[in-house]
């Protein structure tokens, strides 16, 4: 099964189902919020790719009212959840049901965001995507990543998941929800090293790059645009 089939079959569960399967969930979002530096009057372009229903941009309206949004993904039935839930904002939101490994925007926005998306690439492909965000935004402009941290060692990896797997229990997961999950994640899941992660933001030109924020496998990374 593609990827994108199997998260289209999600779309009735989806967003449910995340707040149980990310640890921190709360902490992460509200976390990304703060690093926002746009006032609220400011009519940003933001680029959200792997936006699925929506949810990392729902919380950048939050915070930026009056920003414009292209929702990048391939799964276009999540998109549809997207479209529903931004159906109030028609000149602001604009969606592309493609691959993001296609990037091809040079100078267009301010901020680009990805929740939970790009460590389904293999690491070559996250490190040539570093490249295409950055060239995505303007100067000045910052990158917001919510993703997945490999453990350095066998034995913290299998720490890190059985963590997870017990904070997705106390959540309210069920059992058949977290085997779902574990599913998925053996099929598309290449998760990367932190220094990895880090090391390619730097190499795209990123500058003041950081993990401003993890939980065990959960990490929150940032960098910003040089201003020339």
């Amino acid at each position: 099964m593609a990827i994108e089939q199997a998260f289209n079959k999600t779309i009735e569960y989806y967003d449910s189902w995340i707040r149980k399967a990310v640890p921190g969930y709360d902490d992460l979002f509200s976390t990304a919020k703060e690093l926002l530096p746009f006032a609220d009057n400011e009519h940003i372009d933001v680029l959200d790719l792997g936006a699925g229903t929506g949810l990392f941009s729902r919380q950048v309206l939050e915070k930026c009212p009056q920003g414009r949004f292209v929702l990048y993904d391939v799964a276009g039935k999540m998109l549809d959840v997207a479209r529903e839930r931004f159906h109030d904002y028609p000149d602001r939101f604009r969606y592309v049901v493609d691959d993001y490994r296609n990037l091809g925007y040079t100078g267009n926005f301010d901020l680009v965001i990805s929740s939970l998306s790009i460590h389904h690439l293999a690491d070559e492909e996250k490190k040539e995507l570093c490249g295409h965000i950055y060239q995505a935004l303007r100067d000045g402009g910052i990158f917001i990543n919510i993703d997945l941290i490999k453990g350095p060692t066998p034995v913290l990896e299998e720490f890190y998941c059985n963590n997870w797997y017990e904070k997705m229990r106390w959540a309210g997961a069920s059992e058949d929800e977290i085997r779902a999950g574990l599913e998925r994640r053996l099929a598309f899941d290449r998760e990367a090293l932190l220094e990895d992660q880090l090391r390619w933001l730097r190499e795209a030109g990123f500058e003041d790059v950081d993990c401003v924020y993890r939980n065990f496998k959960m990490g929150l990374f940032y960098g910003k645009k040089h201003t020339r």
